[in-house]
């Protein structure tokens, strides 16, 4: 299984916008559950969002309600992440990860069995 996330890796001031892209393989997409965490400087894995399979279910940390939005197309085993209004405090590596969750484990970094190797997002104020 691999888990391709994009989309990070330059500079974005405060208030702008990015879209993060993990495009999955190995794995039958449409029957799992998509998540982005994020590590931000000397913190921990922390929940971003989640999308169930079929794009009917969605989770968001309440941090990131409201500027971040989650989604996927099963045609192409992309999920998405696309962040508007970004903070400083958005700052971190973003890791995708796929996985079978509950609806109430969503939120927990063991519900998911396979994580990509990460995209860097940095803020600028």
């Amino acid at each position: 299984v691999q888990l391709q996330a994009s989309g990070g890796g330059g500079l974005v001031q405060a208030g702008g916008s990015l879209r993060l892209s993990c495009a999955a393989s190995g794995l039958t997409f449409n029957r799992y559950s998509m998540a982005w965490f994020r590590q931000g400087p000397g913190k921990e894995r922390e929940f971003v969002a989640a999308i169930e399979w079929s794009s009917s279910g969605t989770w968001y940390a309440d941090s990131v309600k409201g500027r971040f939005t989650i989604s996927r197309d099963n045609a192409k085993n992309t999920v998405y992440l696309q962040m508007n209004n970004l903070k400083v405090e958005d700052t971190g590596v973003y890791y995708c990860a796929a996985g079978t969750p509950i609806n109430t484990s969503v939120r927990e970094r063991s519900s998911y069995a396979y994580w990509g190797q990460g995209t860097q997002v940095t803020v600028s104020s």
